[in-house]
Parts: structure tokens; C-alpha cells; sequence
């Protein structure tokens, strides 16, 4: 089911939910991405802009490849202490400089007049744990397919290791809850991503793009895994744990080293 939060035709949602953070401007107004209100990112305005800039590129691409439908994932961003954040019920497609939205780590949104995502708990939950600079959310088809299958997504390939180990499934909980943050938490410890049961993917990064290809990745070994569970009277033959772990050492200086 796609999550009404994200799904909602017709622009964006106004107004506040229960455990949504309220915006210090009301619709209509703003607050300028220049450190006045006390939030401000080191390198002011132009990083924000471009911050914003490679977020919505990043929205768009979820949809473009098929781990979304309409606007049903979310992606953050940080920058400084202030978080970008994809707004709730808001095609990417019509998103544009003035729509940028931005909260501090407490949730206190400090940018723009948009409702953040409702999923805003679980994006902070991860930049208060990790040293995460980014974050993407999916409801990425074959990865959903497998939450409502297995506790933990069996060793099919090697590239498990790239996201920490095996990948974990968080159990359900409702979307936008403390509970699916915890839940959240819990089920990467240890992990670049996991395994939301009944709901999608959650990957963190350095930056936009490593959070993307995680996510990424995370599908791919899901469709793997379906696909070779399917063939009636064969069983897919699965890496140990020491085979994961020579794995992660080799991974350690994979490509281009500085």
C-alpha cells in the first residue's frame, strides 16, 4: 500500500500532523537559507541551493528507475546541522528552488513553508545514530517483496558485505512513528542499510549518491534472491559467513585508491 503521506494527488499537503514538527512561516512565506534563523550551513545560501538541487535530482531518479511509485519514497540530505528534506505529498517533478525544506536535527523546521515528509523521525533518527550525510527511502518493488518473506535477506551475493553484513528487516511499525525509527535503528546497527517489513528500503551515505547506489544495490540482490528462490525444486545457493567476511576485506580496496 502506498503511504497516503507521500501519495496525496494534487500538490502539497499544508498544515501539521500528530508528531509532525511545525514550520516557524506560514504558507505562503519562507525563511531564507542564509543562517538568519541560527541554522545556517558552513558555506551559507549556494551550498544549500546546491544541496537542494542534488536532492530533488536524487527524488526524481528513485522514480525514474522504479524503486517508487508517484512520490510514495522521501530523501534527505544534511548539510551543516540543518537537514534537507523532500516535502510531503509533492511530486518531484514540480519541485523547484522555492520549495526547499529544511529542518535542525531536533526536527524544528527551519526552512520553507512545506510540511516535511512524514517519515521525518526516522530520517533524524539516522543522523543523530550514524555519521550519515545522507539518506534515502524506497518502496523499491523486490526489496518489499522480500521483507514480508525473511527476518534478514539471505547471502546471495558478495555485495552484501558492502552494506555492512547481512541485511537485516526491520519489523513494521507504523509509517512517520517513533516506533519505526527505533525499529529503523535497530535493524542497521552495524549497516549502510536494511529492510523495512510491509513498507521499503532504508540506506544511508556520505553523500546522495552513495546513499542511492545502496539503495541500489539492496534491490538488486532482492530480485536476485527472488528470482533464484522461484525455480521449483532447486534451493539458491548461499555465501557462509566466512565467505562474506573474505568478501568485505577484498571490498576494502576495491577501485580507485587516493
Amino acid at each position: 500500500m502506498t503511504e497516503r503521506h507521500q501519495d496525496t494527488p494534487g500538490g502539497p499537503e499544508r498544515g501539521r500532523t500528530p508528531g509532525e514538527p511545525a514550520g516557524p512561516a506560514e504558507p505562503g512565506g519562507s525563511v531564507e537559507p542564509d543562517g538568519r534563523d541560527g541554522s545556517a550551513a558552513p558555506d551559507g545560501r549556494d551550498g544549500l541551493r546546491r544541496a537542494w538541487d542534488e536532492l530533488v535530482s536524487t527524488a526524481r531518479r528513485t522514480v525514474a528507475d522504479g524503486l517508487v511509485v508517484g512520490t510514495s519514497g522521501n530523501v534527505s540530505v544534511r548539510v551543516g546541522d540543518t537537514v534537507l528534506v523532500t516535502p510531503t505529498g509533492v511530486p518531484y517533478d514540480r519541485l523547484t528552488h522555492d520549495d526547499i525544506t529544511g529542518v535542525a536535527l531536533d526536527g524544528r523546521q527551519v526552512l520553507g513553508s512545506l510540511r516535511p515528509t512524514s517519515e521525518l523521525p526516522m530520517h533524524l533518527a539516522v543522523y543523530r545514530a550514524t555519521g550519515a550525510r545522507a539518506v534515502v527511502h524506497t518502496h523499491a518493488p523486490h526489496a518489499t517483496a522480500v521483507s514480508l518473506l525473511v527476518t534478514e535477506l539471505p547471502l546471495v551475493h558478495y555485495m552484501a558485505a558492502a552494506l555492512g553484513g547481512p541485511v537485516h528487516v526491520a519489523p513494521y511499525a507504523a509509517y512517520g512513528t517513533p516506533e519505526l525509527a527505533e525499529n529503523t535503528l535497530r535493524a542497521l546497527a552495524g549497516r549502510t542499510a536494511c529492510l523495512l517489513r510491509n513498507h521499503g528500503t532504508i540506506a544511508h551515505g556520505a553523500s546522495l549518491d552513495q546513499a542511492y547506489d545502496r539503495t541500489a544495490q539492496l534491490e538488486w540482490m532482492c530480485r536476485v534472491w527472488l528470482l533464484s528462490a522461484s525455480v521449483p525444486g532447486l534451493t539458491p545457493a548461499l555465501l557462509s559467513p566466512a565467505q562474506l567476511e573474505e568478501a568485505g576485506e577484498r571490498l576494502r580496496g576495491y577501485g580507485q585508491q587516493p
